[in-house]
């Protein structure tokens, strides 16, 4: 008999969302996708969004009308009007948590995806 898992899938994460949340989330894999080859883990808390090498960006949150995904760069960037939230990690002085939140489909705009472009090239 196997044995019970607490483990969390993937499907897990959408069972009971949104259809709004599920077209945010599914849209911004797919533009993801569009910049290079990523995956898309499912973690304890949250899912994970990764080249082969590293995790890039993390899906924190699946509200009823959005979604919230962290950035996780070497340096901040607070010259942009898409991130809501800038915080370097206590006792990490090489990472600063860039917090976007998606409301539609069009807010993964020009100013995005090039932040999007960034860390998959971080993660290359």
């Amino acid at each position: 008999m196997p044995k019970p898992t607490s483990e969390k899938k993937l499907d897990d994460f959408l069972i009971g969302k949104s259809e709004l949340t599920l077209s945010l989330f599914h849209h911004f894999i797919s533009e993801f996708k569009r910049i290079g080859k990523i995956e898309v883990h499912h973690a304890k808390t949250m899912i994970g969004i990764a080249t082969p090498r590293k995790r890039i960006a993390y899906v924190t949150q699946l509200g009823k009308n959005f979604i919230h995904v962290v950035f996780p760069f070497e340096k901040p960037y607070p010259d942009n009007l898409c991130f809501q939230k800038i915080a370097q990690v206590p006792g990490d002085d090489k990472q600063y948590n860039h917090h976007f939140r998606m409301l539609s489909k069009e807010d993964v705009n020009k100013e995005v995806i090039k932040f999007m472009k960034l860390a998959y090239e971080a993660g290359r």
